[in-house]
């Protein structure tokens, strides 16, 4: 057996063990007949790296797989990458950019080719940094969305979705994003506060209509004056009366000439503005649902930007030559199609200009009002997004909503926590239409071919279209699949699918899976839907949906603010098993997780403690144990560390499978660092006989078990330092929580623990000198408590520092006195401390301790502060009463003690 040495050092540990496990093949040992257990990793960005949110949700998959592991089961963890269309598209023309090159200098082929050599190259940053976290993925199988195998089950999905009428192509709005000229999905939207305005104009009337008032126009408000160009109606709320004699009646658009109606619509807000809005469906969500209901077909909604967002004539030709060209804003000091619309509606008089006053109360004139806007920028692009009217393919996600949620409502899908299920009813009873297509390069292309007149073919490969098609020629879609409809397969695709194989039948539905609530629609949703579409059942048993990980002061993290933690960064200070540690304990149902390097630093000292525990009893003879039973056991003590481990298995099985991450850290927790170190260690001080080295043996071993799935490198160390091993911990057997759990041995050492606990808390708090030795006079002790004493006179001597044990009255004089159950222990303290000046210390801290209490007290029974102050301040004022309570409290007892 080698000597452990004095200092715990994380970092070499953990590169050793790592490549051990996965060179040995130990993530996925070999269990044909084992039941099996299946969990598939989100799998992230080939261009990402680990942030916090990933640790998180890792860490949490990876005590899951580990847990099955050791309980004998074949458990899967599927893992791999996705492709990451956009993503990794800008990062190889950011490469191009640098050579003074751009994607088209090449061909789509020598584009894509370079892809893959970049993914060749630089593609595994992130699935190194999942292994520093000690993530037991089967990497042997890593997959990515772009490999052959999984390539196909994409297309296969495509024409099937197709041929079951679940997929078609159809013109609407979607979001756009110039920088790449493609459509993205709502998630790769980040609304962000701008600084923009209000513009206000009049639109005449036609036809020589007035309003009620008697004018001959209708003024508008919109933060957007460059779409005017496409306007297609003005929207008034039906029941407004200052427009109802015009409702049907026409305007007259003043650059355009377009003449166009006013309809009603409740879209309009009577309240906002003038009450009457601008409708431009090519270019706007609300305004696209109003074309709708006032009877626009999509085909006839007018398009007014390029791809670029730079205008161009609407189908109708009407916008003037001027604006052709221009772009939609501002843009390297040149005046933009707003800034001409703006200059122009206010040469023709027809801007209603801002009004305000200055210091000295004069009006002042503006040409809009200042706002706040709430504006969509691309999350990588980080330009505005255009709502642009285009042609794409569209899944019908209502028809494949309907399964899954059936499946939640009869249980085949459990939500964890349950409170989601609301939110995921919600969002799935009114989805819209998916669209699928992406304008990029990168990703699986679009098995989809067009002829001349735009009929399209839809097809697994090119023959079987121009087989559709007889002797049409033909043009490929150049468009690629969003990256959410591949990753929708990853429960299935992952395992052969299309193919009906033996890993397909034996791992599908999956067991569990593990993501943020963020992700919920945009991968898990999508993900039941073709499951449920394609394999006829649910692809996973349970759902369970972690929160996020917030900086300490509860807000969230982002580059913008300075705040975002690196969980390498922690790693490399902490070590891996003290940041897993952390994560689990603070995951508590969802709800988010503040970061605390502090608890983290907490969790290092967890594992030091564990290594320290490991020497000592290395160094009193203490070995491996050499059965999974635990020892025959005579000593109350032994008897305790023995019930307390059954029940902390017992513990941790309860959590572990009501997916309480938080419960399971913390029973192992407070067993290894309060009932084994703290207690069991002292108790067995001095008194290692064969008995107690053959239970202290058994009970390390069952923690290094316990703890496993969440410090797994720690623990595989200690597993082998303690003794000679026939295998490894990520492979030994969880502890069957069987043995009778020894109620009267627990009850013992309980109350003994207990009676030192409050020896040692009145001796701290009355100032007795540490090294003193007192006598205890013990009185109205039952014939149990006596018989305790007896057997457990040498523990408390020497714990509680006491000098002799006796029964009946104390002598005259202060002295200190403890209850515990039925009986009283009298300390005299004559001598031993000046009695009058303690009490008189203790009263004045009692004081202050009751003052701040209550000045605390009163400030939070004032509605105004709770109300109006900070949250945090609050919080905080909560915490320093709660503090300051239990101080009076303690102070108050020990005044007491002393009579």
């Amino acid at each position: 057996m080698t000597e452990l040495p004095k200092i715990f050092d994380p970092a070499e540990i953990e590169s050793r063990w790592y490549a051990h496990w996965e060179s040995n093949g130990l993530f996925r040992p070999e269990r044909p007949d084992a039941t099996p257990f299946t969990i598939v990793n989100p799998p992230p960005n080939v261009t990402g790296s680990l942030h916090i949110g990933h640790a998180l949700d890792n860490t949490l998959q990876d005590i899951v797989i580990r847990y099955e592991r050791l309980r004998g089961k074949d458990a899967l963890w599927v893992v791999g990458t996705d492709h990451a269309g956009i993503a990794t598209q800008m990062v190889v023309e950011r490469q191009l950019n640098a050579k003074q090159q751009k994607r088209t200098d090449f061909t789509r082929d020598e584009f894509v080719a370079k892809v893959w050599e970049w993914k060749a190259e630089s593609g595994g940053t992130i699935t190194s940094q999942l292994r520093r976290l000690g993530c037991s993925m089967d990497w042997a199988n890593e997959r990515f969305t772009m490999d052959e195998g999984f390539s196909k089950a994409v297309v296969k999905t495509f024409v099937e979705l197709h041929k079951r009428g679940l997929l078609y192509r159809d013109k609407r709005l979607v979001n756009w994003d110039p920088h790449f000229r493609s459509a993205i999905s709502d998630l790769e939207v980040e609304t962000v506060e701008t600084k923009g305005g209000f513009w206000r104009f009049r639109y005449p009337l036609a036809d020589g209509v007035t309003l009620a008032d008697g004018s001959d126009h209708i003024v508008v408000a919109t933060t957007r004056p460059e779409t005017m160009l496409a306007d297609m109606a003005i929207a008034v709320h039906p029941d407004d009366e200052r427009y109802n004699a015009v409702i049907g009646k026409e305007i007259l658009q003043p650059i355009t000439g377009r003449r166009f109606k006013i309809v009603a619509d409740e879209h309009a807000d009577p309240a906002l503005g003038t009450g009457a809005v601008k409708i431009t469906p090519g270019h706007d969500f609300n305004d696209f649902d109003v074309g709708k209901r006032a009877g626009f077909k999509a085909g006839d909604m007018l398009n007014m930007f390029d791809a670029d967002a730079n205008v161009v004539q609407t189908a109708d030709g009407l916008i003037p030559d001027r604006f052709l060209g221009l772009h939609r804003f501002k843009r390297d000091g040149v005046d933009g199609a707003r800034e001409a619309v703006v200059a122009e509606m206010k040469a023709l008089g027809l801007l209603v200009p801002h009004v305000t006053k200055d210091k000295e109360g004069e009006p002042v004139e503006a040409d809009f009002e200042p706002r706040t806007i709430q504006t969509p920028f691309g999350d990588r692009s980080n330009v505005v997004i255009e709502p642009w009217l285009t042609d794409q393919w569209y899944v019908d996600a209502e028809k494949l909503a309907v399964a899954p949620m059936q499946a939640v409502r009869d249980g085949a899908i459990e939500i964890v926590p349950k409170t989601w299920e609301k939110t995921f009813f919600n969002w799935m009873e009114n989805i819209q239409p998916w669209c699928v297509s992406r304008q990029l390069w990168w990703g699986h292309q679009i098995p989809a071919w067009f002829d001349e007149d735009g009929n399209s073919y839809v097809a697994e490969s090119e023959a079987e279209a121009q087989a559709l098609a007889g002797n049409k020629v033909l043009t490929r879609d150049p468009d690629v699949l969003d990256t959410w409809f591949s990753s929708a397969l990853w429960p299935f695709g992952t395992l052969g699918w299309p193919e009906q194989s033996d890993k397909l039948s034996r791992h599908y539905p999956n067991d569990l899976l593990i993501s943020g609530f963020d992700i919920l629609f945009f991968w898990d949703a999508r993900m039941a839907m073709q499951g449920m579409e394609f394999m006829g059942e649910a692809p996973w048993k349970k759902l369970y949906l972690h929160g996020l990980v917030r900086a300490a002061d509860g807000q969230k993290m982002s580059k913008s603010k300075g705040n975002v933690v690196d969980p390498l960064g922690l790693i490399d200070k902490f070590g891996a098993d003290a940041l897993r540690f952390f994560m689990a304990a603070m995951e508590s149902q969802g709800r988010d997780v503040k970061m605390d390097e502090k608890r983290v630093e907490g969790y290092r000292n967890f594992a030091t403690k564990l290594w320290n525990a490991a020497r000592f009893l290395q160094s009193n003879g203490v070995t491996a144990s050499t059965s999974h039973e635990a020892p025959a056991a005579a000593l109350p003590v032994n008897r305790w560390i023995i019930a307390e481990t059954v029940a902390t298995v017992q513990a941790i099985d309860t959590a572990m499978t009501e997916l309480r991450f938080d419960a399971a850290a913390n029973a192992i927790y407070h067993f290894v660092w309060d009932q084994f170190c703290d207690w069991y260690i002292e108790l067995t001080k001095g008194a290692m006989d064969d008995e107690t080295r053959a239970v202290a043996g058994w009970a390390f071993d069952q923690i290094l078990v316990m703890l496993h799935p969440f410090m797994p490198f720690i623990t595989e160390e200690l597993w082998h330092l303690t003794g000679a091993r026939s295998n490894e911990l990520i492979v030994a057997q969880w502890p069957q929580a069987l043995a009778a759990v020894d109620s009267e041995a627990q009850a013992e050492i309980d109350w003994l623990i207990r009676l030192v606990s409050a020896m040692r808390t009145a001796r701290t708090e009355l100032n007795v000198p540490p090294g003193a030795k007192l006598p205890v006079i013990v009185r109205d002790a039952s014939e149990e408590t006596h018989r305790r004493l007896d057997r457990q006179g040498v523990a408390l001597a020497r714990l509680g520092r006491v000098e002799s044990l006796t029964f009946g009255e104390p002598p005259a004089g202060g002295a200190a006195q403890i209850v515990v159950d039925e009986a009283t222990f009298i300390l005299p303290l004559v001598g031993v401390i000046d009695i009058a000046a303690e009490k008189t210390r203790l009263a004045k801290a009692l004081a202050a301790a009751e003052k701040e209490r209550d000045s605390l007290g009163g400030r939070l029974s004032n509605p105004s502060f709770v109300e109006k102050a900070k949250p945090e301040a609050v919080a905080k004022a909560r915490e320093d009463h709660a503090e300051k309570a239990a101080e009076a409290e303690r102070l108050k007892a020990a005044l007491e003690r002393l009579g």
